[in-house]
């Protein structure tokens, strides 16, 4: 084939003003201003994609607890090993954080802050030592805490909690754990045996572990039975919560609760497929919203709590 360039002579156009675009400059961020307060800044923030859903996740908060209607925050390890302790405990006594969900490793990192206030040793090196996650103090105080509490009808939660309230830790005022208990907020621990370095000591009751766990995981199942309309945020587990979450969901409805048109969020510094799924994607498929935000924990999760308290006193 003897192949020429093609005309364009005949193309069909029209005139930009009779098209609608996705960007408009109304919804352009401003530049900051030295002197100008964090809701300055916030409002100064384009109204596209993550800026736009930021605002969407801090309106559904906002939203659901001033209808009375919970916001849940499921978690791993991670943010209490990046300082966010204080920032978790100030949303809980503020009654914006209604319920906690933690995986195993939770209350490790809170009773060491608590105790000792330090922790996250160096994995590698104690490792090569065979030391890795033998601190005595650990294991004796955490499997005492769960045995007894477990002994009393308590979930892990409740019983660590407890635990660290009544004691006189020099740094129990940075246990999440703690003031919950003393908020009577439910914040449980969905463990998964041998996951955990307290797992390792003498001290460790299989049966109180477990026993502790499936408590937890029905007092979390009757919390879920009572999100409808309210918000749930997963920041940073990628695989525990995400898991015990859509399997808390599943009870609830089968037992006959309305659990719909809720919100959920996962916040994580990388996007992983369980979150995806079992978070965002089939909790809400048939009624409800979902947002991913992606980001470092220790800046992500203390500019949403800002916002929020900003949005509130608005």
């Amino acid at each position: 084939m003897n192949y020429k360039p093609i005309s364009v002579e005949a193309l069909k156009r029209y005139a930009l003003a009779n098209r609608t675009g996705k960007v408009s400059v109304s919804e352009l961020g401003l530049p900051h201003t030295a002197g100008q307060s964090f809701a300055d800044f916030i409002r100064n923030l384009p109204g596209f994609l993550a800026a736009h859903d930021f605002r969407e996740i801090v309106r559904s908060i906002t939203k659901a607890r001033s209808n009375g209607r919970p916001v849940i925050l499921g978690m791993g390890a991670h943010p209490i090993k990046v300082g966010l302790s204080p920032i978790i405990i100030d949303l809980m006594k503020r009654d914006i954080i209604t319920a906690l969900a933690c995986n195993g490793a939770c209350i490790i990192h809170d009773f060491e802050l608590a105790y000792a206030g330090q922790t996250s040793e160096d994995v590698a090196k104690e490792l090569n030592a065979g030391t890795f996650g033998m601190a005595l103090e650990t294991g004796q105080h955490l499997n005492h805490a769960i045995s007894s509490g477990v002994a009393a009808g308590l979930g892990i939660g409740r019983s660590v909690g407890a635990y660290i309230a009544a004691s006189g830790f020099s740094c129990r005022d940075k246990s999440i754990f703690g003031a919950a208990a003393e908020l009577d907020i439910p914040a449980t621990v969905h463990v998964a045996i041998g996951a955990d370095i307290i797992h390792m000591h003498p001290e460790a009751d299989g049966a109180a572990i477990g026993q502790g766990s499936m408590l937890d995981f029905r007092l979390f199942t009757s919390v879920v039975a009572d999100l409808e309309g309210g918000v749930y945020i997963n920041l940073g587990s990628a695989v525990i919560l995400p898991e015990v979450f859509l399997k808390a969901l599943t009870v609830a409805r089968n037992l006959g609760n309305r659990v719909d048109g809720f919100t959920t969020v996962n916040m994580d510094f990388v996007q992983h497929y369980r979150p995806r799924e079992n978070v965002l994607r089939r909790p809400t498929a048939v009624n409800g919203r979902n947002f991913a935000l992606t980001g470092h924990h220790e800046i992500m999760f203390p500019l949403l709590a800002a916002t929020v308290l900003e949005e509130i006193a608005q």
